[in-house]
């Protein structure tokens, strides 16, 4: 591995004008997103590979990454999605026996531009003071660019807000995963940046697990004649998916149980008639608290968003689409943000937070119990109501 001490200098560029130099880590060249933080402190290959970071320039506020390396068994997806990657002290050395390689030369395999040496501290005061904004890392020939000409290119770059980045991490054709132990039927997820560990814990609940691309229509998904629908994970901003929306909303018309984690809670959220919103700096870690508004109890969750639901947080309140009685079922400790929403007239719910978190915690993975118990129960309900209306 090659010594920090010895590589290419490189420059991390915020729109606001601030600049942070550090040395190159990864590939070397220009890269622009969206600037966040993640506070984990273990985890950073399910960061990295998870699609819902597409599009951002990833800040680790833990200090000292890279020392277990990457592997493959370990990956969220087929590639590493982050824009940009940012770290103080990159490990010099890998020292797990797990590890395939290390993560600079990952980073550099899949053309990922980062950055190290950088006060991550200071950088992410600023972003919790003036929340998340575009940067840019310019290492290699980039760097030596003049400083207005690289802010220039930063304040040029696309804003989070307004897109749709679902078509950039989905897949591209229908993949399958068979159920294991007692099968429940055919599970209809829309990938817009499912996680690996999603499909498995979906599997391992009885479901054969359907992925579809971002663009499927209601008749691709009734096609299979699905128990459920499930949506995922991933990058973008909520508002910027009608397609999604509207293709929800037939999920829902067809009497369908449904799931959502993440952008999927939030595009139930407007299929449902709320609206959406951004967060200053967001959610981003494996420490959020969540309190579970139903038993009382505060989960440890694992976070990664942007955006959030626009719904009153006590009482229930009648949905805006007309799907009946709606109710916020889960709350940020935080910030007080939606993190949770429950339907209480037809059978679907959704969570903000990821419930698979394959790097921990593992408070909330009884969600994924709590969907199959759904479906089962659905489906025994209108097998006693068809037998009753054939007698």
């Amino acid at each position: 591995m090659t010594s920090l001490l010895t590589t290419d200098p490189a420059v991390l560029v915020l729109e606001d004008g601030s600049r942070h130099p550090g040395r190159a880590y990864g590939a070397r060249g220009t890269t622009l997103g969206e600037v966040v933080f993640a506070t984990g402190m273990t985890g950073y290959q399910e960061t990295l590979t998870d699609p819902s970071y597409a599009g951002q320039i990833v800040l680790q506020t833990a200090p000292h990454i890279g020392n277990t390396g990457m592997n493959a068994e370990d990956r969220e997806s087929r590639r590493i999605w982050v824009a940009g990657y940012i770290v103080r002290d990159p490990s010099r050395i890998v020292s797990n026996w797990r590890s395939e390689e290390s993560l600079d030369d990952s980073l550099a395999a899949d053309g990922i531009v980062g950055i190290s040496g950088v006060d991550t501290r200071a950088v992410t005061r600023r972003i919790r003071s003036v929340g998340s904004m575009r940067g840019g890392v310019f290492s290699g020939d980039a760097a030596a660019l003049d400083a207005e000409e690289q802010l220039r290119i930063v304040r040029e770059a696309p804003e989070m807000t307004g897109r749709n980045l679902s078509a950039e991490v989905s897949v591209a054709a229908v993949e399958v995963t068979p159920a294991q132990g007692e099968r429940i039927g055919n599970l209809a997820v829309l990938d817009l940046g499912v996680k690996q560990a999603t499909i498995v814990n979906l599997a391992a609940r009885g479901f054969d697990v359907h992925v579809f691309p971002q663009s499927a229509t209601v008749e691709d998904i009734l096609a299979i004649d699905p128990v459920a629908a499930f949506y995922s994970n991933g990058p973008g901003d909520p508002a910027a998916s009608d397609a999604h929306v509207q293709l929800l909303r037939g999920i829902l018309d067809a009497k369908l149980p449904f799931f959502g984690i993440c952008f999927g809670n939030q595009l139930l959220g407007r299929a449902l008639g709320f609206g959406t919103y951004k967060l200053p700096f967001g959610h981003r870690g494996i420490n959020q608290p969540v309190l579970d508004k139903a038993t009382g109890r505060v989960e440890i969750t694992s976070q990664n968003h942007g955006f959030a639901v626009d719904a009153p947080l006590e009482g229930t309140v009648d949905s805006p689409h007309g799907y009946g009685r709606v109710e916020v079922s889960h709350i940020g400790l935080n910030d007080q943000v939606v993190e949770g929403i429950r339907a209480l007239d037809i059978p679907a719910f959704s969570v903000q937070y990821h419930p698979e978190a394959a790097a921990g915690p593992h408070d909330a993975n009884y969600l994924f119990d709590r969907f199959r118990d759904m479906v089962t129960d659905t489906l025994s309900a209108r097998h006693n109501d068809a037998q009753e209306g054939g007698l």
